[in-house]
């Protein structure tokens, strides 16, 4: 009986939405089916294989003391991997796809399939991991591209579609809203500042498209927020980047492969209520420089340790993670105009963005068992402190006798054998005096360690 109800019920439904009219008052029901059929022909499905190394942990590998006296050998194993995501046309004469770098990473094989069912292989433009930006190539006539919008124009509200292939089910189009701006901070990429919405983003989006109802891409869905159960579903809180950052990414991609990024050469955190007080400062927020290196762009603008960064190119400065993506996008060559405050007065410098010669070496020219570490010579001013010199990790080789030894990316070399070091001289001097065995000291993040060099 319950079941005919439903039956005679679901009839009843259908009847009246077959019955639903195509206008009213005159006028075409809103419908987003025309700017689709113009965009998702741009939209493409990607599938890689690729090869990962993984390292395959021993009983007591990872003690620095067994590693030390017992020499034990580093074992790597080579598996498979594959994946799906999605990716953007957005140049169809050269056949460019923008996508994650993340979709396509260690991959040796990538498969692009266009909605008309055709399956093309793509090579590999440029990546940046920093970004998570990928630019690929497929060869093939009579494909479309998409527009690009100007992101810095979205508002909080504007309606958007994500397209993209979630969970490898083929080509699914959602909508929503912008629910927010300049999402920074969330430890996804190393240059955030993402558009979040509430369109249903789901694994397999990655590198699919955000447009606007005009059908202008707006950005390259990036990321979701999970439940935080394990289930790996939308809970309505997803993150693109703008096509603005994407682009320039892009324009650099396939010009030289990759990014070639300067360096500003100031380093410093946000201006809360509490400092701006404590300095005598009439702002909220901004970024207050607390280092600068010597010989720098910083230092060559008459930038100083305690200035206050409020606009840098005529956008607003509330914390250093605007500081830090601005910088991070710029090329080489490029300038950067600021407005900041300095003892309560406003002041205008002009930095030039270039690369800041730091002295490399590989740690075997200090000591055998460092061989694998690119160590550099670091010069810079610091808020209190003036002018510091230090040694700092730059990068580590994975299974060499720096890594084994212990040796991690970023750790500052502090001293050798209670010996105070700033510089390649000093450490080479020590270890000289010393060939029996050293103590190095070393700075990592806030903690302080200590390395038995022999």
């Amino acid at each position: 009986m319950k079941i005919r109800a439903f039956f005679i019920l679901w009839l009843a439904i259908s009847s009246t939405w077959a019955a639903l009219p195509l206008t009213v008052d005159g006028q075409p029901l809103p419908s987003l089916a025309p700017m689709l059929e113009r965009v998702t022909p741009a939209v493409v499905n990607i599938a890689t294989r690729g090869q990962v190394k993984r390292r395959i942990e021993l009983p007591l590998s990872n003690d620095p003391f067994i590693q030390r006296f017992f020499d034990i050998p580093t074992i790597e194993r080579t598996q498979e991997t594959s994946s799906l995501g999605s990716g953007v046309i957005v140049d169809a004469e050269q056949g460019y796809i923008l996508t994650n770098d993340h979709v396509i990473q260690d991959a040796y094989q990538i498969t692009v399939t266009l909605t008309d069912g055709r399956e093309l292989n793509a090579e590999i433009i440029g990546r940046d991991e920093a970004t998570d930006i990928a630019v690929i190539q497929i060869a093939a006539d009579n494909i479309q591209a998409v527009a690009l919008s100007d992101s810095s124009k979205v508002r909080v509200g504007d309606f958007v579609v994500a397209i993209g292939n979630p969970f490898g089910l083929g080509q699914t189009v959602t909508s929503g809203i912008v629910s927010a701006l300049g999402r920074s901070g969330l430890g996804i990429e190393s240059y955030e500042d993402f558009i979040q919405t509430d369109a249903s983003i789901n694994l397999g989006n990655s590198g699919g498209a955000l447009v606007n109802l005009r059908g202008e891409l707006v950005g390259i869905n990036t990321a979701i927020f999970g439940s935080g159960d394990g289930n790996p579903g939308s809970i309505g809180i997803g993150f693109a980047i703008p096509i603005n950052m994407a682009h320039d990414i892009m324009l650099q991609l396939t010009e030289h492969g990759e990014v070639k990024r300067g360096r500003f050469g100031a380093q410093g955190q946000d201006l809360t209520p509490q400092l701006a007080q404590a300095f005598g400062i009439p702002l909220n927020n901004g970024f207050i420089v607390t280092q600068i290196e010597s010989g720098s762009p910083a230092a060559s603008s008459g930038l100083e340790v305690g200035d206050v960064i409020v606009t840098a190119n005529g956008r607003k400065i509330r914390s250093a993670a605007d500081m830090h993506n601005l910088v991070g996008l710029l090329r080489l060559g490029q300038s950067v105009d600021l407005k900041l405050f300095r003892q309560s007065k406003t002041m205008n410098l002009t930095a030039v963005i270039k690369p800041i010669d730091i002295a490399y070496i590989d740690g075997s020219k200090l000591h055998e068992k460092l061989a694998g570490a690119k160590i550099g010579e670091i010069r810079e001013t610091k808020l209190q402190q003036g002018l510091v010199e230090y040694l700092q990790v730059h990068e580590v080789e994975q299974g060499s006798k720096a890594a084994q030894a212990g040796i991690y990316p970023g750790d500052i070399f502090y001293s050798l054998n209670k010996q105070r070091i700033k510089n390649f001289n000093q450490a080479s001097q020590v270890i000289e005096d010393n060939r029996s065995g050293l103590i190095l000291t070393i700075h990592r993040g806030s903690r302080e360690l200590f390395l038995l060099i022999k």
